[in-house]
């Protein structure tokens, strides 16, 4: 029974809040990536994409020694050390500017003269591997935070099945408001590269503090708010 103390209701507490966070950008891109599929399957492909970073998650946890492998020196490039973070960070941060960038090209392309513009629709299978492949990225932040903060295994899986089941709950409303709003689509994008670049600078050993990303992205979310809100009152 010493599993219920209050420094462990304290550390489950501030360990689910922050995986809350470290987890709206995941949001975003599963948002992005099955807002292209068919109506049918984007509710669907959003469980099964947070059920797997939820799994991945736990996985990671389950395998500390490993982890705390990662951020061992592999190697080192012009006085900089390179660990396995850093590898997979670099990677993860390179593949989202350029899925995004993309993406965005896609929807500001016009098309060829007497060429359809026809929009791909992306396979079910596709999708869930796209999301599960970042998933993997975007929970190695959470993982090492949660074990820097408690020792306590049980504490860090139950933070994080409790914050996995709160995205799960707004998962669909977020991909529902930014499949409505095209600018909103493009403001996400945008949030998408600028996430990429956080994580290249962070595997090249450019530490950023996230609160200014996380403030970029309020503040730039905020405008938008008011400019949707300035047209509407312009269109009555």
């Amino acid at each position: 029974m010493a599993l219920f103390t209050v420094e462990n209701l304290i550390a489950f507490l501030t360990l689910s809040a922050l995986e809350i966070v470290l987890g709206i950008d995941n949001i975003v891109f599963i948002a992005i990536i099955s807002n292209a599929l068919p109506a049918e399957m984007q509710s669907r492909a959003r469980k099964i994409g947070l059920l797997l970073a939820m799994g991945t998650r736990i996985a990671l946890l389950l395998g500390i020694t490993w982890i705390m492998g990662l951020t061992a020196p592999l190697f080192s490039i012009l006085g900089h050390v390179v660990t396995g973070r850093d590898i997979v960070l670099l990677a993860g941060g390179l593949f989202l500017i350029a899925k995004s960038t993309f993406e965005i090209h896609e929807k500001i392309e016009p098309p060829r003269d007497g060429e359809p513009h026809i929009k791909k629709v992306r396979g079910f299978g596709a999708a869930v591997t796209q999301i599960a492949l970042l998933d993997i990225v975007f929970s190695l932040d959470s993982v090492i935070t949660a074990v820097g903060m408690s020792g306590n295994i049980v504490v860090m899986v139950a933070a994080v099945i409790a914050a996995v089941l709160v995205m799960m709950a707004f998962a669909d409303p977020i991909s529902h408001f930014v499949s409505r709003h095209p600018t909103v689509q493009m403001l996400a994008l945008s949030f998408l590269i600028l996430i990429g670049v956080f994580l290249v600078a962070e595997g090249l050993g450019r530490h950023i503090d996230r609160g200014y990303i996380y403030f970029a992205m309020a503040f730039s979310l905020l405008v938008e708010l008011l400019n949707m809100r300035a047209r509407k009152t312009q269109e009555r």
